[in-house]
């Protein structure tokens, strides 16, 4: 049940992030203002450290916990392969 937990919020965040970034795309064609297009790129950049972070450190955790002998790595995978 933890597992699912954790794979649907990181999907729901992942989700999140493309619909960020799509959306900063879609702003970032009709803004005509150089200060508004850097503000747009700079919440676009900030949209793709969030899903790195919520990508890498799932699995990372996951291999490392198991490694160390933490309990909740074991009821806990979100590596891919």
């Amino acid at each position: 049940m933890l597992e699912g937990f954790f794979e649907i919020t990181t999907a729901i965040g992942v989700l999140g992030v493309a619909l960020v970034w799509q959306g900063d795309s879609l702003m970032e064609m009709f803004t005509i203002g150089i200060d508004e297009k850097r503000a747009l790129k700079r919440h676009k950049r900030t949209a793709l450290k969030s899903a790195v972070i919520l990508l890498v450190l799932g699995p990372l955790y996951t291999v490392a916990g198991s490694i160390m002998g933490l309990p909740l790595a074991s009821c806990i995978n979100l590596v891919p392969w």
